[in-house]
């Protein structure tokens, strides 16, 4: 005879229902999907990702994106655009990462924070990451001195009144030199042409600031020193010379490009050269019911307003397919 005092029922876990569509990237391509999707009923789940807003957040003002004649606050534009999203319906997975995906077969599934999540559609919207110098010694000062975001660092007292370095010519990096202008007793702007390849008005300010001096054909060999745990200068060779020289700072901002974070869908996603997803047409990845938005998929405008309008087009994209698969 069994002992009730041993008997135990075993509940069949509940499943989790699946999901219309999950965005995954919170920038302005993941919460502009994400608002489309949300009017449309859809319900889309987001994942922000390790760093919600993406990239724009660590800007102080962004003058270009219409609707706001006075510029906007990048984080203040980011935190809008998920109210918004998120008034319509969006379901927000704040701060988590997805660490896998699936796309061999339908449902696909998504694994977010070690749970396993199905759903019809996916939305590519990871965005880009801060491209490296690539040497040992800025891996090495990571964080003592080294740093990839002015807005983020640049109030740190290690920096104030002291002379700091911008590595790059772009408009990220002239932005980067005038924030840092804020704090810096001096701003030294290496770059390996002998122009800025930056906007011409963000140039222009720039070339003005008495607190930054360009240095020209050049690029950062070495950061100094490891030795001492902090950053203390860089060696700086001249590209048209060959020489080599030395420059004291007390930080080394760099701002020389973005990477597309596609890792996740390496072999499964098709990518160009450099790591960009390639739509096959409008958002269409080569994955029926795949689709793709913003900085991970454009290498040529990266600005906020075309990757909002792309996830748009990847929204409407995703619907339509939800649709034909209902009919």
């Amino acid at each position: 005879m069994l002992d009730p005092a041993r008997l135990f029922i075993i509940m069949p876990q509940e499943k989790q229902p699946m999901e219309n569509v999950i965005i995954i990237g919170s920038g302005c391509a993941g919460w502009t999907a994400a608002l489309y999707t949300a009017r449309a009923n859809l319900e889309p789940l987001l994942v922000t990702g390790a760093m919600p807003g993406g990239l724009l957040t660590t800007t102080t003002i962004v003058e270009n994106f219409p609707g706001f004649p006075e510029g906007v606050d990048g984080f203040q534009l980011m935190m809008n655009m998920q109210q918004q999203a998120e008034r319509f319906g969006t379901k927000t997975k704040m701060g988590s990462a997805v660490t896998a995906v699936d796309l061999s077969s339908r449902p696909f599934k998504v694994t977010i924070d070690g749970e396993v999540v199905e759903t019809k559609s996916v939305i590519i919207a990871t965005g880009a990451g801060h491209k490296h110098l690539g040497l040992e010694s800025e891996k090495l000062l990571d964080t003592k001195g080294v740093t990839y975001c002015a807005t983020c660092d640049g109030a740190l007292p290690m920096f104030r009144n002291k002379p700091l370095v911008v590595v790059g010519g772009g408009d990220s990096a002239c932005e980067e030199a005038l924030y840092l202008t804020r704090f810096a007793s001096v701003v030294y702007l290496i770059h390996r042409r002998d122009t800025l390849r930056a906007s011409k008005i963000m140039a222009d300010r720039v070339l003005a600031n008495e607190k930054i001096k360009p240095i020209w054909d050049s690029t950062v060999e070495e950061i100094l020193d490891v030795k001492q745990d902090t950053v203390t200068g860089v060696r700086i060779k001249n590209l048209k010379t060959d020489e080599v020289s030395t420059l004291d700072c007390a930080g080394v901002f760099v701002a020389i490009g973005l990477v597309p974070n596609t890792q996740l869908f390496q072999g499964v996603i098709d990518t160009d050269e450099a790591g960009y997803i390639k739509p096959t047409h409008g958002s269409h990845t080569n994955v029926e019911g795949v689709f793709v938005a913003g900085d991970v998929a454009d290498k040529h405008y990266r600005q906020a307003i075309t990757a909002a309008a792309m996830g748009c087009m990847a929204a409407i994209d995703a619907e339509r397919y939800l649709q034909g698969l209902a009919e």
